[in-house]
């Protein structure tokens, strides 16, 4: 699986990173920028008006008006991955710091205009994916004794709980914007696929049945939809979501139903890791990629 035990080193690859919108109704794409360097997985300012994105370890905020990005300060952590989530005020952000003194993932919080960051999660590794409605709880994928499961944690720090404990890889935890859910997406039927359970880990239900590895749900903010990334059946281990791959971003209803291709497009790592609905809940950020000639 795709998840880094060794001291991180920052992607140095040789990338075009393309950032771009999409209509979920009519389907238009809008390239908002591209970047000659790798960045990552954008969220979407509750206000509409920014874009945050992670690149080299860093954090950025990109102005949606005049196509202009700004380093977000965060103090010593600046080997983040693309773990990263708005707070629902959206005065704070929590982000996946990878630490100098073992290279694993630790959750810290700092406000959105850059700061100190404040550790929230001593045990390592632990990749961010959800913040509750509320404000109150993280959630997110951790290994422990060898098993990846979701688990919750006050976001000021303090006792962790675990939701899940099916064998292999349960990851990509994030809450329903009413805070009854919590979707994920798991190993546990052979295939990636999409689940959903309450937000204190009962009734864990299997939302796709696709003959594809699908990652990373994200639920529109008016609760309707759910976005997730689907890589091709064979392309992948059902436990890696690696870059540089044909992927589709597909839309289903969050009640359950089928789903529909929204964007095929050249990704997968980085593209739609974390959410990044607009608050309208009609546009998508994501970001694909392209080998330079």
């Amino acid at each position: 699986m795709n998840r880094l035990k060794e001291p991180r080193k920052l992607d140095s690859r040789p990338i075009v990173s393309i950032l771009e919108t999409v209509d979920i109704h009519g389907g238009e794409r809008r390239v908002m920028a591209e970047f000659d360097h790798l960045i990552e997985a954008p969220n979407w300012t509750r206000d509409g008006s920014r874009l945050i994105f992670n690149s080299q370890g860093r954090l950025f905020e990109f102005d949606l008006a005049s196509r202009s990005s700004r380093l977000i300060e965060s103090g010593f952590a600046v080997q983040c991955n693309n773990d990263h989530v708005l707070s629902p005020e959206n005065d704070r952000i929590a982000v996946s710091h990878h630490t100098f003194e073992d290279g694993q993932s630790r959750i810290y919080v700092l406000p959105l205009q850059g700061g100190h960051p404040e550790l929230v999660t001593p045990m390592a590794p632990s990749y961010l994916h959800g913040w509750s409605p509320d404000g109150s709880t993280l959630a997110y994928c951790a290994e422990r004794d060898g098993e990846y499961d979701i688990y919750t944690i006050p976001a000021n720090g303090g006792i962790e709980t675990q939701l899940t404990d099916a064998p292999g890889l349960n990851d990509g935890p994030e809450y329903s914007p009413d805070g009854r859910h919590i979707w994920f997406n798991s190993v546990r039927s052979g295939l990636m696929q999409v689940w959903r359970m309450n937000a204190d880990g009962s009734e864990q239900v299997r939302m796709t049945h696709e003959e594809s590895n699908n990652w990373f749900p994200h639920v529109s903010p008016d609760g309707q939809w759910v976005v997730y990334i689907a890589y091709r059946k064979g392309d992948v281990a059902p436990g890696d979501h690696p870059a540089n791959k044909h992927v589709e971003l597909r839309l289903m209803p969050a009640a359950g139903g089928e789903s529909r291709t929204l964007v095929s497009l050249f990704g997968g790592q980085g593209t739609l890791n974390v959410n990044s609905w607009a608050p309208d809940s009609r546009t998508l950020a994501f970001v694909s990629y392209r080998l330079p000639e």
